[in-house]
């Protein structure tokens, strides 16, 4: 049971975001607009994650540029990096933003805006395409370029809450490169 869902989590994912995208105005109706755009970065972040993943293309990809041909990231890495590790820190971002500061939303907004700089940085490298470039480039930067700006005028955008977002949306991408290297250098030997 748990195999099927590792490998072919990204397609309730996509379901599941269309469904929070169809109920989002209903759901966000009373919220602030800075905890409003911290949520849609999840269902965004699931459409995303279906240009990405579908038919394991992602995976596949890193293995074959990062990973230098080696299984660098198994199916069980690439369910945990972004089930537990993207939906589950946006979860956090929210209730942290609905609860804590709203600054702390910006958490979810960097993690989207970052991961689209990796994206093209990753195309640049490579002069060619790579899974969830197109999304990461037309829907991250954009959306989130409007939402930092929004905390910004809301003043839930200060210095502190920018540089932790900042801080926790690059570690988490430092982490996954970590990881691989990690596993490759362990691979060849």
């Amino acid at each position: 049971m748990f195999e099927r869902l590792i490998t072919y989590w990204v397609y309730g994912g996509a379901l599941a975001g269309i469904l929070l995208l169809i109920m989002f105005p209903l759901l966000t109706a009373s919220w602030s607009v800075p905890l409003t755009l911290t949520f849609f970065h999840l269902p965004m972040y699931m459409l995303h994650q279906y240009e990405e993943h579908d038919k394991d293309r992602f995976r596949i990809f890193f293995n074959e540029t990062i990973g230098g041909g080696k299984e660098v990231l198994s199916p069980l890495a690439v369910f945990t990096i972004n089930v537990p590790g993207v939906w589950g820190v946006i979860a956090i971002s929210t209730y942290l933003a609905a609860n804590v500061n709203v600054g702390l939303g910006l958490i979810a907004v960097y993690l989207a805006v970052i991961n689209g700089l990796v994206h093209i940085g990753h195309a640049l490298l490579f002069k060619r395409y790579n899974p969830g470039l197109v999304t990461g480039a037309t829907l991250f930067l954009p959306v989130g370029a409007y939402s930092i700006w929004q905390f910004q005028l809301s003043g839930s955008g200060g210095f502190a809450a920018q540089a932790i977002a900042i801080v926790v949306a690059v570690a988490i991408h430092v982490a996954i490169i970590a990881y691989a290297r990690a596993k490759g250098a362990f691979l060849s030997k």
